[in-house]
């Protein structure tokens, strides 16, 4: 094995242990080597708030290769819930429950989100709830509660990364506006209807492209 940065060490030992203990081995494959410069923007809309006790009720997906946004390769999904989906999350995502109704259940739902993504990094904005979310949904599937292997990036730290560089010293002291629609509009990308989940979906993708271009460039 060619010499590792401690970073990169941890995650291999990681990704190790992982696979160790994965019961479904159907699912090795998200611990293959990913794709070159691919990867997978996503989304949830769910029932709640609470990743203990809310669930997820569309999935969004969107593949990226190198600086395009594959559209034309996406994944959407409707999930089947298990409880009632409360009139103030319809409000949100304006999916009633009928039209969740005849969805996909979890299992179904994970198993082709995980074939979709494969073992290629992941992109969103506020991933971290998202990926609560399916982590719940995964566990009975893989056998084991370890969450998902793939590496992350989380756009709303990629901008603040991007904003940080450009405030002078003196002014780094100054809170990053990181509201989604504020990213979009401050990158001059078009804002589409939020809490649709392929709508998130496409546009965290199009800031990430977007984002890491400016932060390979030093901007």
């Amino acid at each position: 094995m060619a010499t590792l940065s401690p970073a990169d060490l941890f995650e291999y030992l990681k990704k190790q242990w992982l696979l160790y203990h994965l019961e479904n081995r159907l699912f090795r494959f998200m611990f293959e080597p990913p794709p070159a410069n691919e990867w997978v923007a996503l989304d949830c809309e769910t029932t709640g708030l609470n990743v203990n006790t809310d669930e997820i009720i569309s999935i969004a997906a969107v593949r990226i290769i190198g600086n395009r946004v594959m559209t034309s390769e996406r994944l959407e999904l409707l999930v089947r819930p298990e409880r009632r989906v409360s009139a103030e999350s319809v409000r949100i995502h304006q999916l009633r429950e009928q039209d969740v109704a005849q969805g996909l259940s979890p299992e179904d739902a994970m198993t082709q989100l995980m074939h979709f993504i494969g073992s290629r990094p992941l992109v969103g904005y506020y991933l971290e709830f998202d990926i609560a979310m399916i982590d719940r949904a995964l566990a009975p599937i893989l056998g084991v509660d370890m969450g998902l292997p793939q590496h992350r990036n989380e756009v709303s730290a990629m901008y603040y990364d991007y904003k940080f560089r450009q405030l002078p010293t003196h002014q780094q002291d100054r809170r990053i506006d990181l509201r989604f629609a504020t990213l979009m509009n401050d990158l001059d990308l078009p804002l589409r209807n939020a809490h649709d989940a392929l709508n998130d979906a496409v546009m965290a993708a199009l800031a990430f492209v977007k984002l890491r271009q400016l932060l390979a460039a030093g901007k």
